[in-house]
C-alpha cells in the first residue's frame, strides 16, 4: 500500500468517524471570526497596555497572536474531514451582502502558516526591537503588527470580495506605516548605497520615500481588483465566492459579451501589486527600510503571499464555471510569474545588500508560485500545479521567515546592511550559522534533505506533465531560475559567514564592539522554522503526496474540480532539480565560500562588467518608471508654469489689471452717496426697460 493509498484511508476513517458530527463544526465558527478578530483587539488595546507597563505592552500583542494560532489548529480536523466552516451575518442588507467567514482547507491551510509565523515573529521582535533601543517607538509598532495580521486574515477567512478588500485594504495600510517606520529618515535607515545613480535616477532609498512608493504602486493593483470585483458584482448580483460558484450564469453573459477575461484579469492585477510581479515588482527590494522584523512579516508570512493566496481562491472558481473560456487568465498568470521569477533572480545574484537580496529572492519565489497557479489551469490535472504552487508557498514562507530574522541578527552585529561588510561571522554566531545554512540550503534548493527542493521539484513536474503548448519554455526558464537562486544563495552565505572578517568587523573590534550570539529570544524563533524545513524535506515525498491529495478532495468537494491521477516523481524533473542546485552552488561555492577565484574576476571584462552594471541598475525598470511617471510630469509641469504662467498669463495680467482699475474707478465715480440720485439713475433705467417693453409689443 502506497502513501497516498494509507492516506486516503486515514482520510475515510476521519471522516466516518465525525460524519455523525459534521454539524458540530459548525460551533467552530465562533473559532474563525476571532482568528482575525483577536489580532485586531490587541492593535486596539495596545495603547492600553502601554500605558500598564512595558512588558504588558511587549507580551499584550504576542500573547493575544498566541490564542489566534492556537484557534486556528482547532480547525485542522475539518480538513480530513472533507467538511467546511460557513457563517454569515447579515451586512448591507438592501442589497442582499453579508459578511461572512469560510474555513474550507486552502483558508484552514493558509490560516496556520500566516498564526504561527507571524507568532514567532512577534516573539522575535520583543528581542528585535528591544537591541535597537528606540523604546518610544514600540507601542505604534505592536499596533501596526496586530493590524497587519488582523488585516491578513480577514483576507484568509473571508466569504466574499468585498470583506476581503477590507483586509486587502488594511494590509494596504499596514505595510505603508511599516515600511516607513523610521519616518525621520536617518541615513542608517536607507537602503541602497547612498550616491549612486542610474540614468539620474537615486538608487537608494529613505524609509518615508519607500513607504509612500510601496503604498503607490500597491494601489494601482487594487484599483484594477475593484473594477473586475464590481464587474462581476454587475454581472451576478453578489460577491460571494459559494453563489458566483452556484450560479453560474453571469459567467456566461460575460464571455458572450467578451468581458469575462478583462474582469478576471484586473481581479490579478491586485495580485500582481501585493505579490510584487512584474511589471509592479519595483516597490519590493525598497521596501527593507523598515525593521528586519517587519521584513519577515512582509515577505515570509503576509502581504506578498496575499496575491498567492488569492489567485489559488479564485482560480479554481473560474476554472469550474468556465473551464473553455480561462485559459487565457491562466496563461497571464503563468507568464507573469515565470518573467518575475527570472528577472528578479537576475537582480539577486549582484546585489551586495543582505536585505534586498532576501526581497528579490521573495518575489523571485512567489514567481514561482505563479508561475504553478497558472499553469494548473492549463493543464488536464488541475490538482498538480494548484498543489506544487500551494507546496511551494508553505516551503518558503518557513525558510524566508527564518533566513529574514537570521538576517537581523547579522545587521545587528555587524552594524551594516552590506555583506562585504560583513565575512568570518559563521565562528562567533555558531547558532545563527546553522539556522542559515539550513533554510538557505531549503531556499538554493539542496536535494532531498530540505522541503525547497521537493516544492520545486512539483513545480517542475507539473510544468513537464502539461499539455499547455509553451510548457517548454516555461520549464527551462523555470529550471535556470533555480539555478540563479542556488548562486546568489551560496553567495549570500559566502560573504556573510565564510572567509575572513571585512575591514568593518575588524575596525568594530577594535573599538571594544564584542562579536556574540543574538539571544535565545531571537534565535529560538528562526531555528524552529529553520529545522522545520528539513524535518519536511526529509518526509519531502510524503508531505507532497498528503497535500496533493488533500487538495485534489477539496477541489472535488468544492468545486467539482475532478482529479484522475496520483503523485508522480517525474525524473526528467529530479535531474534537472539536482543539475540546478549542483551548477549554481558550485559556483557560489568556487566564488565566495572557497575562495578558490576572486569574484573580482567579473570586473575584469568589459562584457561581464557591463552585465553586471545593467543587473545591478535593475534592468534600469526602476529609473524608467521615475522617467516616465515622476521626473518627466514633474519637468513637463514646471515648463508649463516656466513659460505659460510667467510669459503668456502674466502677459495678459497689465491689461487685465488696466481693465480692472479703470472699471472700478467709473464705479467709484457713480457711487455719490447721495439717495436721491440713486432714485433718479434707477427711474431711467425703470423707464428704459419699458420702452424695450412697448417696442417689443409694438
Amino acid at each position: 500500500m502506497g502513501l497516498g493509498e494509507l492516506l486516503n484511508l486515514a482520510i475515510q476513517v476521519g471522516q466516518e468517524a465525525v460524519a455523525p458530527a459534521v454539524g458540530n463544526f459548525d460551533n467552530l465558527s465562533i473559532n474563525v471570526w476571532l482568528i482575525w478578530i483577536l489580532p485586531m483587539i490587541g492593535a486596539l488595546l495596545t495603547p492600553l497596555f502601554a500605558k500598564v507597563g512595558h512588558r504588558v505592552r511587549d507580551l499584550g500583542p504576542v500573547s493575544l497572536s498566541f490564542v489566534s494560532a492556537i484557534l486556528a489548529v482547532t480547525l485542522i480536523p475539518v480538513i480530513f474531514a472533507g467538511s467546511e466552516v460557513h457563517s454569515q451575518y447579515s451586512w448591507i442588507g438592501s442589497i442582499g451582502i453579508n459578511a461572512g467567514v469560510l474555513a474550507d482547507t486552502l483558508s484552514i491551510i493558509m490560516t496556520n502558516l500566516v498564526s504561527w509565523i507571524s507568532f514567532l515573529i512577534m516573539v522575535y521582535s520583543i528581542g528585535y526591537m528591544r537591541s535597537l533601543n528606540r523604546n518610544r517607538n514600540l507601542t505604534r509598532y505592536w499596533f501596526l503588527m496586530s493590524f497587519f495580521i488582523g488585516s491578513m486574515q480577514l483576507i484568509i477567512l473571508s466569504d466574499n470580495f468585498l470583506m476581503l478588500f477590507f483586509g486587502w485594504e488594511g494590509v494596504g495600510l499596514a505595510s505603508y506605516a511599516l515600511i516607513g517606520f523610521w519616518y525621520k529618515d536617518r541615513t542608517k535607515d536607507y537602503v541602497g548605497r547612498i550616491g549612486r545613480h542610474a540614468i539620474g535616477i537615486a538608487m537608494y532609498t529613505s524609509p518615508s520615500h519607500a513607504g509612500m512608493k510601496a503604498f503607490m504602486m500597491t494601489k494601482v493593483g487594487d484599483v484594477m481588483m475593484l473594477a473586475g470585483m464590481f464587474m462581476i458584482f454587475a454581472y451576478a448580483g453578489s460577491f460571494e465566492y459559494k453563489v458566483l460558484l452556484h450560479d453560474t450564469a453571469w459567467a456566461e453573459t460575460m464571455i458572450s459579451q467578451g468581458l469575462f477575461i478583462p474582469a478576471t484579469v484586473l481581479l490579478f492585477g491586485g495580485a500582481i501589486g501585493k505579490s510584487a510581479q512584474f511589471p509592479l515588482h519595483v516597490w519590493l527590494p525598497d521596501a527593507m527600510t523598515g525593521p528586519m522584523a517587519v521584513s519577515a512579516l512582509i515577505h515570509a508570512a503576509t502581504m506578498v503571499k496575499a496575491g498567492v493566496y488569492f489567485v489559488a481562491r479564485i482560480g479554481p472558481l473560474f476554472f469550474a464555471v468556465a473551464a473553455f473560456a480561462s485559459s487565457q487568465f491562466f496563461e497571464i498568470v503563468a507568464w507573469v510569474g515565470v518573467i518575475t521569477a527570472f528577472l528578479l533572480a537576475s537582480q539577486a545574484m549582484v546585489n551586495k545588500e543582505i536585505k534586498r537580496v532576501l526581497a528579490y529572492s521573495t518575489g523571485s519565489q512567489i514567481g514561482y508560485m505563479m508561475l504553478a497557479l497558472g499553469i494548473a489551469g492549463l493543464s488536464s490535472e488541475f490538482v498538480e500545479g494548484y498543489t506544487a504552487g500551494l507546496f511551494h508557498l508553505a516551503s518558503h514562507a518557513m525558510f524566508k521567515a527564518s533566513l529574514f530574522m537570521a538576517a537581523g541578527g547579522l545587521l545587528h552585529i555587524s552594524h551594516s546592511r552590506f555583506m562585504e561588510n560583513m565575512g568570518g561571522l559563521k565562528k562567533h554566531m555558531r547558532k545563527t550559522y546553522i539556522a542559515i545554512m539550513a533554510a538557505a540550503l531549503s531556499l538554493a534548493g539542496a536535494p532531498i534533505i530540505t522541503s525547497g527542493f521537493w516544492s520545486k521539484d512539483a513545480i517542475f513536474a507539473s510544468l513537464l506533465e502539461s499539455h499547455y503548448a509553451f510548457a517548454d519554455i516555461l520549464y527551462w526558464l523555470a529550471v535556470l531560475v533555480a539555478l540563479m537562486t542556488s548562486f546568489y544563495t551560496m553567495r549570500m552565505v559566502g560573504m556573510a559567514l565564510f572567509g575572513n572578517k571585512s575591514k568593518h568587523i575588524n575596525e568594530m573590534e577594535l573599538k571594544g564592539h564584542k562579536l556574540q550570539e543574538v539571544g535565545a529570544i531571537m534565535w529560538i524563533p528562526f531555528s524552529i522554522l529553520a529545522g522545520l524545513t528539513i524535518v519536511i524535506g526529509i518526509a519531502g515525498p510524503f508531505v507532497q503526496e498528503s497535500l496533493h491529495n488533500i487538495f485534489a478532495i477539496f477541489l472535488m468537494n468544492s468545486y467539482g474540480i475532478e482529479s484522475h491521477a496520483s503523485v508522480s516523481f517525474n525524473p526528467i524533473a529530479i535531474v534537472s532539480s539536482l543539475l540546478a542546485f549542483g551548477i549554481g552552488a558550485g559556483l557560489g561555492y568556487v566564488f565566495y565560500i572557497g575562495r578558490q577565484v576572486s569574484p573580482t574576476v567579473i570586473s575584469s571584462n568589459i562584457v561581464t562588467r557591463a552585465i553586471f552594471k545593467f543587473l545591478e541598475n535593475r534592468w534600469y525598470i526602476n529609473s524608467f518608471y521615475y522617467w516616465i511617471f515622476v521626473h518627466g510630469p514633474l519637468i513637463i509641469s514646471r515648463s508649463i508654469w516656466r513659460y505659460f504662467e510667467n510669459i503668456i498669463i502674466e502677459g495678459i495680467n497689465p491689461s487685465f489689471q488696466f481693465t480692472m482699475a479703470w472699471g472700478s474707478k467709473v464705479v467709484r465715480f457713480m457711487q455719490t452717496g447721495v439717495i436721491h440720485t440713486y432714485i433718479y439713475v434707477f427711474a431711467i433705467g425703470l423707464v428704459f426697460v419699458l420702452l424695450l417693453l412697448f417696442a417689443q409689443v409694438g
